[in-house]
């Protein structure tokens, strides 16, 4: 007997329906096509375990199971159960078989017929749902997940009589009920942290909050225990909160990643993610085997921190400049190229040099001559360019330190950011793809950022002094625009200018000794 089952292939963010053939009849032998990897081919055993274990019977006959499309290769071993279940029905152990081609089915099967939990659910349920199936059965720990997708019926599994019994009775599970737009608004604004943590640090506050205004790079250059860490991590609690749209498209990817906690619904806050500087090239832009999204594509939508910079190996750091221009990292491999989405903000921070205290107010640098233009050789030139801001982070005084002045409160910085993010919003409407001031064209740039006569003198001497490069000039105009929104001015001043300039540090002839 012939039955067929849905399974479904995850590639990259995207889902691929999977048909199951299980041909049941005379003969003898196992046969698995379709090109299956390693953990596919082992789902023979798990599954002649889980079938044995619940009083069902593995048929001694010839058995023949093939994946189409066959040129797709199948991984991971979440296709146990559709492979289990198309072996029952061509075995005629399942009641009404002819409804499995209602339904994609995924799960890894454990030995005693124990349901595991799956990656990439999210995105399985978008292609369900788009392929017009009556309803999705996953593991339960991936129901909520992908009961996030409206008008399909999501049925969580957590064994598999449950499945025997659901295609016996339909009644005998319910779907789950997931209220997404509820679940995410209700805690967009509940953060652990908060600006008015910080003592001190005005200037820094405000670089930041240009950042986040304007979705620019940053990096901070200070002293140890300046606050730098802190700072950054309190980054996201000033950005504008997630759109629905934006917040599917992160939680694909975190879904896809294997890296969404058990029964976690819609990722409602924007990622922050912060790797040790012993990171591969790989895990930063994704990659492996069977591609997966790395770090940068982890953080999409949200902030990448790059703790103690210069401390990352060079060709890592190498490998972002083409992500961090084009928004996103495509990973290509013989058969298959995959795009991941990485629209990040980078913030980076760093010491000024190996002992930290070059530039310090009060202790002396202990590093030998050459020392300090060494450590910051280690960041290319290219790679600095495509950092907005370059901020010097100085040490709190005690008198700050010590204060009960509470410092402002991220909400306030959120709502003027937010503002002028609306500004972005409505002069970028016709722009499909571009939603912030880091994010315009050089063919924006010249439309948008206009300068009056003084201006260009100003920024002419910048230029001149500083010995900037083009990019530079292109960042500096951007980062005015942003500071220009905040204040709520249709124009570029020379003041706004001015701020801008003052924010490449690193570009600073002699900054290094």
């Amino acid at each position: 007997m012939l039955v067929k089952t849905f399974g479904s292939a995850v590639y990259g963010v995207e889902a691929i329906n999977i048909t199951i053939e299980v041909s049941v009849g005379e003969g003898q032998g196992y046969f698995l096509v379709g090109l299956p990897d390693g953990a596919v081919k082992e789902s023979q055993q798990r599954i002649d375990s889980a079938i044995k274990s619940n009083e069902l019977r593995m048929p001694r006959t010839k058995i023949v199971v093939n994946m189409a499309p066959a040129d797709i290769k199948k991984s991971g071993s979440a296709f146990d159960l559709p492979i289990a279940m198309g072996i029952l029905g061509a075995s005629e152990q399942l009641e009404n078989a002819d409804r499995l081609k209602d339904y994609v089915i995924m799960g890894e099967l454990s030995l005693d017929g124990a349901i595991q939990p799956i990656k990439g659910a999210l995105p399985i349920a978008i292609q369900a749902r788009k392929e017009g199936f009556r309803g999705l059965i996953v593991p339960k720990q991936n129901a909520r997940e992908a009961g996030m997708v409206n008008n399909l019926a999501v049925y969580g599994v957590t064994h598999l009589n449950d499945l025997l019994g659901f295609f016996a009775d339909e009644t005998s599970l319910k779907p789950v009920d997931v209220d997404t737009r509820e679940e995410f608004f209700n805690s967009q604004y509940q953060f652990d942290l908060d600006f008015s943590d910080v003592k001190g640090q005005q200037n820094i506050k405000r670089a930041l909050e240009i950042a986040a205004a304007g979705g620019h790079n940053a990096i901070l250059i200070g002293p140890p225990g300046a606050g730098k860490t802190m700072l950054a991590k309190r980054l996201p609690t000033v950005l504008p909160p997630l759109s629905l749209h934006e917040a599917l498209e992160t939680t694909k990817i975190h879904s896809v990643a294997g890296k969404l906690p058990e029964n976690a619904s819609l990722i409602n806050k924007r990622p922050f993610r912060s790797p040790h500087h012993t990171i591969s090239d790989v895990a930063l832009v994704g990659g492996g085997g069977v591609p997966q999204p790395g770090e940068i594509s982890l953080a999409h939508n949200g902030v990448l921190f790059l703790d103690e910079l210069p401390e990352f190996k060079r060709t890592v750091l190498e490998v972002m400049r083409q992500p961090m221009e084009e928004r996103r990292v495509t990973i290509s491999r013989a058969k298959v190229a995959l795009d991941f989405p990485a629209n990040f903000m980078l913030i980076a921070s760093m010491n000024p040099c190996p002992c930290g205290y070059y530039n310090h107010p009060e202790k002396d640098c202990t590093c030998p001559p050459g020392a300090v233009q060494k450590y910051l050789n280690k960041i290319s030139g290219p790679l600095l360019d495509r950092i907005d801001l370059h901020v010097e982070v100085t040490p709190v005084a005690f008198g700050e330190l010590t204060g009960h002045v509470k410092g402002e409160a991220s909400e306030t910085i959120r709502n003027r950011v937010i503002k002028a993010r609306e500004i972005q919003t409505e002069r970028y409407k016709n722009t499909p793809g571009t939603y912030a001031n880091a994010q315009m064209s050089s063919q924006q740039l010249r439309q948008i950022c206009m300068i009056n006569q003084a201006g260009d003198a100003l920024l002419k001497k910048a230029m001149e002094r500083l010995n900037l490069s083009a990019r530079a000039y292109d960042r500096i105009l951007k980062v005015s625009r942003t500071i220009a929104d905040l204040s709520g001015s249709a124009d570029i001043k020379v003041e706004h200018l001015a701020e801008a300039i003052q924010y490449r540090s690193l570009d600073r002839e002699g900054w290094a000794g």
